[in-house]
C-alpha cells in the first residue's frame, strides 16, 4: 500500500510539473493578439459584420482564465450607415479553470462591460438594424443538431457590473428617438436558482415628446428552472422633465414586492403596487395578464385623497379665487382599471370631490384623436362654491373690467368625448336644480349638450345646446324650454325682486357668432316666445294709476291708494323675434281682472333696455271696482289708456303716458264736435240745389266714418 502511495504522489509531481511548464510556456509563446483576425473572420462568418478589435487583447490562465478586451466595435447592419452597431470600451471575464474542467462548474469572478453603446435603428420601410442577426440566428439553431446528452453547466458569478453605457433607438418610421444615457448596472453574487440583487440608475430622452428624466432602481431577481423570472422589492424612483409644460419636474416612485414572469406562456403577475407622482398616491392590485402581444392588464385602483389645489400649485397652475377658500380641498377614487387596445377604462368608479360622490365610469384614449368617454352619476354638489367670490364680481361689474364668457373653443376644437352625467341636487347662482341630467357630444369640432335637464322652482328647464367651432368663429345655437316655473323665487334670486308671482312658460331659438357671450349677445338672432300666468306685480297698483290719471286729466283731486300696492293678472304673453341682440315684440297681451294691455315694444338683450308703448281698454264690467265712482267707469271704460314701459328689466318703470292720454282726449272733443256741426250743416242746406246737396251728403258719410274708426 505504502509503495502505491509513493508512486501516485510521484506522479500528481508529474503532473504538476507538466503543467507549470505548460503555463509557462503558454505566456512565453502564446499571444492572443495575434488572434484577432481570426475571431473577426469568425464573427463575420456568423453575423456578416465587421468587427474591429483596437484595443489589446488580455489572457490570464490560472488559477482563473481572464480575458480582457480593448476597445471593440461591431459593425452596422447594410444600408444603416457607418455608425457601429454596437462598441465598447473594455470588456472583463474571469472563470475558475479546474472546477470547469473537473465539475463543469462556470464560477466567474466579476463580469465588466464598461462604455457601452448600442445604437437599434428602424428604417423607413420598416425593417430593423438587428433583424438580420435574428434570421441568422433561426438559420443556425434550425440546422445545428441538438446535444442532447450534454447538460448545462453550474453557473456561479460573484458579480456584474455594467459603467457608462449608452443605448439609442431610432425610429425613421414614425419618428421617434429614445435615448438611455449613463447606464449603471451592478448585481450581487449571480447563482443558478439563486435570488440576484440588482441596482443602477440611467438618464433617458424621448423625441418628439421631449420628455427626459433620471431615474434610479433596485431590485432582487431570481430565475427558476422553469422558465420564470421573479422580480422582489422592485423599487423605482425618478425625476421626469417635459411631462408638464413650465419646465415642472415630476418627482415619482414605484414599489412592487413581487412581480412575476412565466415567459414560456408569457404571463405576467405583477401583484399590489404603490405609485406615487408629485401629490398622488395610487395603489394597484393588478390581475394576471399575457403579455405575448398586446398587454391588457386589468386593476384595482385606489387613489388617496390629496388636494387638487395643492396639486395645481405645484403643476405652476394659477388656481383661481373662489366664494370658498376650501374648496378643491380633497379628491379621492377607487375603482378598476382596464387597459384595451386603444383606450384606458375605469369601471365601478367612485370619485369623491370635496363633499360630493359621483359614481360611474371614464375611459380614456391611449393614442391621439381617440374618443373620451365619462357617466356619473353625483348626489349633490354646491357649484358656487367654486365661482369667483361676490364681491369679486361686483367691483369687476361696477369698474366695468368683468372679463366677457369665453367660449372654450379650443378645447372644443382638440378633444373628441362622450359624456353622460347625472346630478340629484345642484345649487348655482343661489337656485337650487334638481334631477339634473346633461348629455355632451364634442366631435369634429362640434359641441353639443343635449339632453339638458332640470327640475326647479316647482318647474322644468330643457335644453340643447350646440358650439360649431369649424371656423375661425364660433356660432352658439340654443333652443331653449321652460315650464311652469315660479315667478317668486326666480325673480328673488336672479334680479333680487319680490315684486311678481306667478308662473312662467318659455320657448328660446337664438343662435349668434363669436368666441366669447359678448359678441354672441351682439349679434343674436332668433326667436323667443313666453307666457305668464296666474300671478301679480307688487308694488304697482296699475288701477289706482289710471284713476289717478284720469283725475289729473279732470283736473279733480286724486283718489285714494289702496294699500299694499298690487296688479294682478291672468296672462301675460308675447312672441319675438331677435335681431343683432335686440327683440322686437309686435303681439303683446296682458289680461288683467279690470282690462286688456296690448301693444309692442323691443328689449335690447344686450344692455336689458326696454321700451313698450302698451294700450291699455278697461272692461266694461271690471272687477276692481269697489271704489271707483261710477263717473269714473264711464270714464275709463269707454277711452283707451296709453301705457308706457322703459327702463330695464331688472328695474322696469311703468307709467301712463299723459301726453297721448292728452292727444286722445283733444281728438275726442274735436271729433264730437266735427260731427255735430255736420249734422247742423246737413240741415241748414236741405232746400239748396239737389247736386250741391248728394256732394255734402256723400262728404259727410266719408268723414263721418273716418271720425268713427
Amino acid at each position: 500500500m505504502g509503495r502505491f502511495v509513493k508512486y501516485i504522489l510521484i506522479a500528481v509531481a508529474v503532473l504538476v510539473v507538466v503543467l507549470l511548464v505548460a503555463v509557462v510556456a503558454f505566456f512565453l509563446l502564446f499571444d492572443p493578439n495575434d488572434y484577432r483576425d481570426r475571431i473577426a473572420t469568425e464573427v463575420k462568418t456568423a453575423t456578416g459584420r465587421d468587427l474591429v478589435i483596437e484595443g489589446d487583447l488580455g489572457v490570464k490562465l490560472f488559477p482563473w482564465l481572464a480575458i480582457e478586451l480593448g476597445r471593440t466595435e461591431l459593425g452596422n447592419a447594410e444600408g444603416f450607415g457607418a455608425e457601429p452597431f454596437a462598441s465598447f470600451d473594455s470588456a472583463k471575464l474571469s472563470v475558475r479553470v479546474v472546477p470547469l474542467l473537473l465539475h463543469r462548474e462556470v464560477l466567474i469572478g466579476t463580469a465588466e462591460l464598461t462604455g457601452l453603446d448600442l445604437n437599434l435603428a428602424v428604417n423607413k420601410s420598416g425593417r430593423s438594424n438587428w433583424q438580420d442577426l435574428l434570421e441568422r440566428e433561426d438559420a443556425v439553431a434550425g440546422a445545428a443538431p441538438a446535444d442532447s446528452a450534454a447538460g448545462p453547466a453550474a453557473l456561479d458569478i460573484g458579480s456584474i457590473r455594467v459603467a457608462g453605457a449608452n443605448l439609442s433607438y431610432d425610429d425613421a418610421q414614425l419618428g421617434d428617438h429614445y435615448q438611455l444615457r449613463d447606464l449603471d448596472i451592478s448585481s450581487g453574487s449571480v447563482r443558478a436558482e439563486q435570488p440576484i440583487d440588482l441596482e443602477g440608475s440611467f438618464s433617458f430622452s424621448a423625441k418628439p415628446a421631449d420628455i427626459s428624466g433620471d431615474v434610479e432602481f433596485r431590485a432582487t431577481a431570481s430565475f427558476a428552472a422553469d422558465a420564470v423570472v421573479e422580480l422582489s422589492a422592485v423599487v423605482l424612483d425618478a425625476k421626469l422633465n417635459g411631462v408638464i409644460d413650465g419646465g415642472v419636474v415630476v418627482p415619482v416612485s414605484f414599489k412592487a414586492p413581487l412581480i412575476r414572469l412565466a415567459t414560456e406562456q408569457q404571463r405576467a403577475e405583477m401583484g399590489e403596487l404603490e405609485l406615487k407622482v408629485l401629490d398622488l398616491d395610487i395603489k394597484a392590485t393588478v390581475e394576471p395578464f399575457s403579455y405575448a402581444s398586446d398587454p391588457m392588464p386589468v386593476a384595482t385602483i385606489d387613489v388617496a385623497a390629496f388636494a387638487p389645489k395643492s396639486l395645481m400649485q405645484s403643476l405652476k397652475i394659477e388656481v383661481p379665487e373662489m366664494a370658498d377658500p376650501n374648496a378643491l380641498g380633497k379628491l379621492r377614487m377607487d375603482g378598476k382599471a382596464k387597459m384595451t387596445t386603444d383606450s384606458v377604462q375605469l369601471t365601478g368608479l367612485t370619485l369623491v370631490l370635496d363633499d360630493t360622490t359621483f359614481k360611474g365610469e371614464l375611459s380614456a384614449p391611449l393614442g391621439d384623436g381617440g374618443l373620451y368617454r365619462m357617466k356619473l352619476a353625483g348626489d349633490h354638489i354646491n357649484l358656487d362654491r367654486y365661482m369667483a367670490p361676490t364681491n369679486e364680481d361686483a367691483a369687476a361689474a361696477a369698474a366695468g373690467e368683468e372679463p366677457p364668457l369665453e367660449i372654450p373653443v379650443e378645447l372644443i376644437r382638440s378633444l373628441d368625448a362622450q359624456a353622460s352625467l347625472t346630478i340629484a341636487e345642484v345649487l348655482l347662482a343661489g337656485m337650487q336644480f334638481a334631477d339634473v341630467e346633461v348629455g355632451i357630444n364634442n366631435r369634429n369640432d362640434k359641441l353639443r349638450i343635449n339632453p339638458f335637464t332640470a327640475t326647479f322652482f316647482d318647474g322644468s328647464y330643457q335644453g340643447d345646446i350646440q358650439i360649431d367651432a369649424t371656423g375661425d368663429v364660433a356660432t352658439l345655437s340654443v333652443n331653449e324650454k321652460i315650464q311652469d316655473v315660479s315667478l317668486a323665487p326666480l325673480a328673488k334670486t336672479l334680479f333680487e325682486q319680490d315684486n311678481i308671482t306667478g308662473l312662467v312658460n318659455g320657448n328660446f331659438v337664438l343662435s349668434g357668432r363669436g368666441n366669447n357671450m359678448n359678441d354672441v349677445q351682439r349679434n343674436l338672432n332668433g326667436n323667443v316666445s313666453f307666457t305668464l300666468k296666474d300671478g301679480a306685480y307688487e308694488g304697482t297698483d296699475l288701477w289706482y294709476e289710471l284713476r289717478r290719471a284720469r283725475a289729473l286729466l279732470k283736473q279733480e283731486p286724486a283718489p285714494a291708494a289702496t294699500l299694499p300696492a298690487r296688479t294682478p293678472f291672468s296672462t301675460v304673453s308675447a312672441t319675438g323675434k331677435v335681431t343683432n341682440g335686440v327683440m322686437q315684440n309686435d303681439d303683446f297681451l296682458a289680461e288683467l281682472p279690470f282690462m286688456q294691455l296690448q301693444g309692442k315694444g323691443s328689449v335690447n338683450l344686450v344692455s336689458s333696455k326696454v321700451d313698450y308703448a302698451l294700450s291699455a281698454r278697461v272692461f266694461d264690467r271690471p272687477e276692481l271696482v269697489s271704489k271707483a265712482t261710477p263717473a269714473e267707469i264711464a270714464d275709463l271704460t269707454k277711452v283707451v289708456v296709453p301705457l308706457r314701459i322703459t327702463g330695464t328689466l331688472t328695474e322696469p318703470k311703468i307709467g301712463v303716458d299723459l301726453a297721448d292720454a292728452a292727444k286722445a282726449r283733444v281728438a275726442d272733443e274735436l271729433k264730437s264736435r266735427l260731427l255735430e256741426k255736420l249734422d247742423d250743416g246737413g240741415e241748414e242746406n236741405a232746400d239748396g240745389e239737389e247736386k250741391e246737396k248728394d256732394a255734402k251728403d256723400l262728404l259727410k258719410d266719408k268723414l263721418k266714418d273716418l271720425l268713427k274708426r
